[in-house]
C-alpha cells in the first residue's frame, strides 16, 4: 500500500459537515479499509469499563502485521444516545480514530464527524440547579414529549427567579 493508493481511496469516501466542516464518518473510513484490505483486520478491546466510563483500543492488521492503534473514552451520562450506547459509541470511535491512524478519511481531520458531534455535545452548555446544586436533566411533560435541561432552566428562572431542577420546581410549587 502507498500514499497514493490512500489518497485514491479518501477521494471517494463522502464527507458530513459538521458545524461548517467536513468530516469522515466511520462507515466511510471502514468502507475503504476494505477496498484496501480486503483480508485485512479490525480488532477492539475494552481497556476499562467502570463507573460509567469505558475506554476501547482499536487494532487494525493485515496478515497478523499490525498497521495502527487508536482508543476512545466515552462516558455513560455525557449525552442522550450513550445513556444507552456509550459501549457501542466508544467502539466506533475507537475504530474511527484507528483508520485515521492508518491515513484513512484524514484528509480533513483525524476525528470522525461521529467524534466531532459527540464533542460538541458534551460542550453544550451545562445548568445548576440553584436549591439543591444538581445538574439539570432532561425531564417529561405530562403529555410524554420530553423537555431539554436548557428549556427547563430557563422555564424556571422566568417562574421562580432561578434555574431548579423539576424537583425543586415542583417542591416550590407546593
Amino acid at each position: 500500500m502507498t500514499y497514493d493508493d490512500i489518497a485514491k481511496v479518501n477521494a471517494t469516501l463522502k464527507t458530513t459537515a459538521v458545524k461548517g466542516n467536513s468530516y469522515i464518518e466511520v462507515n466511510q473510513r471502514i468502507k475503504a479499509f476494505r477496498m484496501l484490505f480486503p483480508e485485512g483486520t479490525i480488532e477492539t478491546e475494552i481497556l476499562f469499563m467502570g463507573d460509567g466510563v469505558i475506554t476501547m483500543k482499536a487494532t487494525v492488521s493485515v496478515d497478523g502485521k499490525i498497521l495502527a492503534t487508536g482508543t476512545a473514552q466515552e462516558k455513560e451520562s455525557s449525552s442522550f444516545i450513550n445513556k444507552t450506547s456509550y459501549v457501542e459509541n466508544c467502539e466506533t470511535s475507537a475504530v474511527g480514530r484507528a483508520l485515521g491512524m492508518l491515513g484513512i478519511g484524514i484528509d480533513t481531520s483525524v476525528a470522525s464527524a461521529e467524534e466531532v458531534e459527540n464533542a460538541i455535545l458534551n460542550q453544550e452548555e451545562k445548568h445548576t440547579c440553584a436549591v439543591c446544586g444538581n445538574e439539570i436533566k432532561d425531564g417529561k411533560k405530562t403529555n410524554g414529549s420530553t423537555w431539554s435541561a436548557k428549556d427547563i432552566a430557563a422555564y424556571t428562572a422566568r417562574k421562580f427567579g432561578k434555574e431548579m431542577c423539576v424537583e425543586c420546581a415542583k417542591k416550590e410549587t407546593t
